[in-house]
């Protein structure tokens, strides 16, 4: 079984708006709602490829419940876990003459929340894979990916970690079956500009040796990376075709990845899932379908 994890789920409020003016009233063209948070996307995508998840982490308030409400309509398994105080976030995405984001706090989760979600990875068995997806909110320990790993790690648990600097770093030491930073995320560890995919590759190695399994890197309109634990390397340009939508890109190639290796036990073949899935849903104002994701494959 696949689990996400999203500590700071959000409800996405996407709306588009001509000419959008400073101090002025303006009215929206379009707008569109999507339950969000990059393990949220995972599950979802999984689910449009047909394998299944559970998807856990906290939600809060009457944004909580449209989150749950909105992640079951869409078919996903939701185990999240309910905080009495404070509200899930609306992380609002503005579409104008710019693009602009006004991301929410989300709510306080304390101890007695963490303790909750503990008891559910206790259920976790070998085999099974955890997506550490995403942000942590202000108030949790900066270390809790790496205490999840660590808390995990003799449970044979198949570990995938999104997530930048210092929680992608901490979690190196444990292990984790993949990674998935961008070219700006794994410059950024270094504190070195990648000009190029032979760049990716030297600090993907890198990131490798300090105990990552596999590494995928995406590079956005350059395409992506793998560095596999077989000692494999993997390149791919980006498909062609009109971005409509970033949100989810990421989270999708990572779904698409595990999709990929999981019914094949083939790196090249999830791989390419995973650039055709992220792809896919760059290319859709929705996240990925199964449908969509062929079509790129076949291109591949």
């Amino acid at each position: 079984m696949v689990y996400t994890v999203t500590f700071n789920p959000s409800l996405d409020y996407i709306v588009n708006v001509s000419d959008f003016k400073l101090g002025q009233v303006n009215r929206t063209e379009k707008e569109v709602m999507f339950p969000g948070g990059k393990g949220i996307n995972v599950s979802i995508v999984l689910k449009n490829l047909g394998m299944e998840s559970t998807i856990l982490g906290f939600t809060a308030g009457f944004t909580g419940e449209e989150i749950q409400r909105r992640v079951k309509e869409m078919g996903c398994v939701e185990k999240l876990i309910p905080i009495a105080n404070g509200y899930s976030r609306i992380n609002l995405k503005l579409r104008s003459n710019e693009e602009s984001e006004i991301n929410g706090m989300g709510p306080e989760i304390g101890k007695e929340d963490i303790d909750k979600l503990y008891q559910m990875l206790d259920t976790l068995k070998a085999g099974d894979v955890l997506v550490l997806a995403g942000s942590i909110p202000a108030s949790m320990p900066s270390t809790m990916y790496s205490d999840i790993m660590e808390y995990l790690q003799n449970k044979e648990v198949m570990i995938a970690v999104d997530a930048t600097k210092d929680l992608l770093v901490n979690v190196l030491p444990f292990h984790p079956f993949v990674i998935k930073p961008n070219n700006y995320e794994l410059g950024e560890i270094f504190n070195v500009t990648l000009k190029d995919k032979k760049d990716v590759i030297v600090y993907a190695k890198k990131l490798q040796e300090q105990g990552a399994r596999n590494v995928l890197v995406s590079m956005a309109g350059d395409g992506a990376v793998l560095v596999a634990e077989d000692g494999s390397v993997y390149e791919s340009e980006a498909p062609k075709g009109k971005v409509v939508n970033s949100v989810g890109a990421g989270d999708s190639m990572v779904a698409g990845f595990l999709y990929g290796y999981l019914t094949t036990q083939n790196y090249e073949i999830a791989f390419k899932n995973g650039v055709a899935t992220g792809s896919a849903s760059a290319f859709s104002e929705n996240l990925a379908t199964k449908e969509e994701v062929e079509a790129i494959l076949n291109t591949l």
